[in-house]
């Protein structure tokens, strides 16, 4: 029998995920009931680590508010953690507050489930001019992420968006929806302000490929029409179809779809005449970027020049030579998300992942390192949907079963012996416990709006409490 085998027999496999978006919960909870677990072959300790002193990651801090599908994630997230049999320690940022060293001591496996939050870069001259953002630092603004600035520069009248993906639109959703239609959603209140404010007459979002190449969903697309006073303009010239295309539209139900939303909308928007709206959605495609300029050296985002494409028959683009300026004042990339390096792991810089064979990390020699795993963005990249997750999730518990019986083991199993080491270090974790007072406190925040005069009859479940050290007190209370 192996050490670990000697040493799990008389105790309970400890088990770290670092990282408590839907990657680590869907992971803790894929362990706690496998077949394994439940046949009674061994028992399972897992401790849920986040760096963020409240659960959710993603969840909490990378999808637009007004989702209406959030709250059925979040809702069976909570059930998951809620059951009471793994254990939540937020605020614990790993190799800052613990290193491998330390997993290694307390825990025979750990996985991480860091996720993706940076943006992925554009290699475009004047991509560092002052109006031009990453969509990731915006998400984070207005999802009240407690570590980043409260304001946000929103004086922008006709705005660019790069990209054709949901994060795309969420940006471009966000920046012209009025913000008293957010209301019913939980942004924080300095969100609510800073978008009021906001002078946005037209955002324009410009995809590189056609119509039938976009990567956004019908949900995201559908979601585009309800916004209350705003135009959505589309191009004739930008409906452009080959062999590719057809052949996706009419193999794919989604494809088919998503073409046939935007072929009505262009229809109706040239048969009808109302009366415009206050602000215009412009969706784009065959559009390539060039540059973004500004005028006469000021520094600041005046204008965005892209180039003409054209699909060459398989569903790729080629250009035209032909060039296109649009004045705006902002411009946001929303190419897609980048994961980051973690201390002590190897890390693929290109593709911004941890190099892993099936949730199995490898080291410089693309080797397995002993009871070390990953699951989610940061092991396969930024693709695919939330519920993507749980199937790579399953991969990854798999192997961590295969590998059980070998796994190096702790030296320290005791769980409350990575509790000691927290307090002796002065870190100030959150629990599972902390966050239910977070959560009572951030509905009562949205009940005592409500109950205000100044709501006008708008229903607010929750306020999301924004400051971090806001958020430790109340938790730690």
């Amino acid at each position: 029998m192996s050490n670990t085998a000697e040493s799990t027999a008389k105790r309970p496999l400890r088990v770290a995920i670092v990282g408590a978006g839907p990657a680590g919960v869907y992971a803790a909870d894929i362990l706690t009931k496998s077949n394994e677990v439940k046949d009674g072959d061994f028992e399972v300790s897992i401790d849920l680590f986040e760096a963020y002193p409240a659960p959710y990651g993603l969840i909490r801090y990378g999808v637009a508010p007004d989702h209406p599908r959030i709250k059925g994630i979040v809702n069976a997230l909570h059930k998951v953690l809620d059951r009471g049999d793994i254990r939540f320690l937020g605020n614990v940022t790993y190799g800052r507050d613990l290193t491998l060293h330390d997993f290694r001591a307390f825990y025979d496996a750990v996985i991480f489930s860091t996720g993706a939050i940076k943006d992925a870069e554009l290699d475009v001259p004047g991509i560092d001019l002052d109006g031009s953002y990453g969509a990731a630092d915006f998400v984070s603004w207005y999802d009240g992420h407690p570590d980043v600035p409260r304001e946000w520069p929103l004086d922008a009248k006709e705005i660019a968006v790069i990209g054709n993906g949901n994060v795309a639109l969420d940006v471009a959703r966000m920046l012209v929806k009025h913000a008293d239609e957010l209301l019913v959603t939980e942004i924080p209140d300095n969100v609510y302000q800073g978008l009021k404010n906001s002078p946005v007459t037209d955002v324009h979002v410009f995809g590189r490929r056609g119509p039938a190449q976009v990567k956004f969903t019908p949900l995201e697309l559908r979601e585009l029409s309800h916004a209350r006073d705003v135009d959505i303009v589309l191009y004739p010239e930008d409906f452009e179809f080959d062999e590719a295309s057809d052949d996706a539209i009419r193999s794919n139900n989604q494809t088919k779809t998503m073409v046939n939303t935007m072929t009505n909308w262009l229809v109706e928007e040239h048969a009808e005449a109302e009366q415009p709206s206050s602000r215009r959605l412009h969706l784009h495609f065959l559009h390539s970027p060039v540059e973004i300029y500004d005028d006469g050296g000021s520094g600041k985002v005046a204008g965005i020049k892209f180039e003409r494409m054209q699909l060459d028959g398989t569903g790729n683009v080629k250009g035209t030579g032909e060039f296109i300026d649009y004045p705006v004042q902002a411009v946001y990339r929303a190419i897609g998300y980048h994961g980051s390096a973690l201390d002590e792991i190897e890390y693929d810089a290109k593709r911004g992942v941890i190099p892993n064979e099936g949730g199995r990390v490898l080291d410089a020699g693309g080797n397995p390192v002993p009871g070390i795993y990953t699951t989610g963005w940061i092991k396969r990249g930024p693709v695919g949907l939330i519920g993507h997750t749980k199937g790579d999730a399953l991969e990854t518990i798999g192997f961590l079963l295969e590998d059980r019986l070998t796994l190096p083991p702790a030296q320290n199993p005791d769980p409350q012996a990575i509790i000691d080491l927290l307090e002796e270090r002065g870190i100030e974790y959150t629990t599972w416990e902390g966050w239910n007072k977070l959560n009572a406190h951030e509905a009562a925040l949205g009940a005592s709006w409500t109950e205000s005069a100044a709501s006008d009859g708008v229903l607010r479940e929750r306020i999301k409490v924004v400051p971090r050290e806001e958020m430790i007190e109340i938790s730690r209370a």
